[in-house]
Parts: structure tokens; C-alpha cells; sequence
């Protein structure tokens, strides 16, 4: 991990996703067979496929997105953090206008994605869907066959916290809690999630959620380096 990273270059993300269908029913009969096998792994011996659907969201063959936030320091000297969104039903403009903006603004040597737990899970699941809606992928996040430690331009504070243990797992949650950082689960979390998209109808309620989860990854990421952290007044929704 370089130290002395210039903080105005690093874009904090956090991706929202939900099961393809709404419902198991709604599957293919090829694709129930498949979430049929792939269930089988993690079904207690009194439940079925279908019980567990809920879960298909977090499985980029199985899920999509359907919520991708943004947020950068745009002045390192008041920690100004500006948050955006791309979010919608559209899985392929939402991951269109992203990548639009990583080309534009964060194609650079300099520039770095953080995200927490995003070396296992934001990055590759934005990669795997970008390939399934046949879209071409950034540099930043053309990493397919490479290794974790080549990957120099993506930061997890998942990573930073584990100091090398690769056993250890720890949820955005539990550190904020930690950290006293304000929580982003105050409201839903993220096994909501799938209900308030597809019952509920509720996207801007996901979206909310999914931008304080990047604002707790910015500030997480600022306590771990030792820095000043962002106040409320100054986080800029664009």
C-alpha cells in the first residue's frame, strides 16, 4: 500500500445489488438448476433453493446492480467530500455512466478506487457484470487473471485493517462502531436490501443507504491513515 497517497485521487465506492428476479419462480428453468446446485452449499437440511434466494444478489451470475455510489475529497484541506450516484433498473447505463466518469476523471496513474471489502467483492462483481452487459472494461478495473497484489490502484479498507492476516474478517459495520465513526445502518442494511427494491419500490431509500456506506468508507479510510476526518457539513450531494 503506498502511504502518501494524494486523497483528492482516491474515489470511494460502494455498489447496492439484488437477486435478478424478484422472486425464485421467476428464474429460467436452466438457472434454477444452477441456483439449485450453487444454494446447495449454504441451505440449512430444512430449506429449499427458494428460501434462500434472498442470498442470489451478492452472486455477480445471479445478481446485477442496481446501485453504484461515488464520493471523492475535493479539497484536502477542509475535507470537502462530494457524493454521487448512478443508480436505476438499468444495470447497463448505470455501469455506463460510471465507467464514463472513471475514464474522464480517475484514468490516471495517480488515481485509486477504495472500497471496503472491494478487493473480494465491489470490484470483481462490477467487472463480471460489465462483461455479461458486453461492456468495455476501464483499465482500473481490468483485472481479471492478475493478482491481488498487482492490483496497485485499488485500496480496501477491509485489507488496510486485516495488517496481513488473511484470515480476518471485519464488516463496515462493526468498525465504524469501532472507530465511533457514524454508522450507515441506521435505517436498513444491506440483506434489506432485495425487499426494498422489488417490494417495497423504494430506489431512493437504497440509494441513501448506499451513499452513507461510501461516506463511512471515506472516513474509515482517513482514521486508518491518522487523518482529519469529514464533517457532515462538509459532504456535497451532487
Amino acid at each position: 500500500m503506498i502511504n502518501n497517497i494524494n486523497l483528492t485521487k482516491i474515489l470511494f465506492l460502494d455498489i447496492e445489488t439484488v437477486p435478478i428476479t424478484d422472486n425464485y419462480d421467476n428464474l429460467s428453468d436452466d438457472f434454477k438448476k444452477f441456483w439449485d446446485k450453487k444454494s446447495s452449499y449454504f441451505t440449512d437440511e430444512n430449506q429449499t433453493p427458494k428460501d434462500v434466494f434472498n442470498k442470489a444478489g451478492i452472486y455477480s451470475e445471479f445478481g446485477k446492480i442496481i446501485c453504484i455510489s461515488v464520493g471523492y475529497i475535493s479539497d484536502d484541506k477542509t475535507n470537502t467530500f462530494r457524493v454521487k450516484s448512478f443508480a436505476g433498473d438499468d444495470e447497463q447505463k448505470i455501469i455506463n455512466d460510471f465507467f464514463n466518469l472513471l475514464n474522464k476523471s480517475y484514468n490516471k496513474r495517480q488515481n485509486y478506487l477504495c472500497a471496503h471489502n472491494g478487493i473480494e467483492f465491489d470490484f470483481p462483481f462490477i467487472a463480471r457484470r460489465a462483461v455479461i452487459n458486453n461492456i468495455k472494461l476501464p483499465d482500473m478495473l481490468n483485472i481479471s487473471a492478475t493478482k491481488r497484489w498487482e492490483n496497485k490502484h485499488l485500496i480496501d479498507t477491509m485489507e488496510m485493517w486485516k495488517f496481513g492476516d488473511y484470515k480476518h474478517y471485519t464488516s463496515l459495520n462493526l468498525l465504524v462502531k469501532l472507530f465511533n465513526i457514524p454508522t450507515p445502518k441506521d435505517d436498513i442494511d444491506g440483506s434489506q436490501v432485495a425487499d426494498v427494491y422489488y417490494k417495497e419500490n423504494n430506489l431512493q431509500r437504497i440509494v441513501k443507504y448506499c451513499e452513507k456506506d461510501v461516506i463511512a468508507v471515506a472516513r474509515l479510510y482517513l482514521r486508518l491513515k491518522n487523518k482529519e476526518t469529514i464533517i457532515d457539513d462538509n459532504i456535497i450531494f451532487l
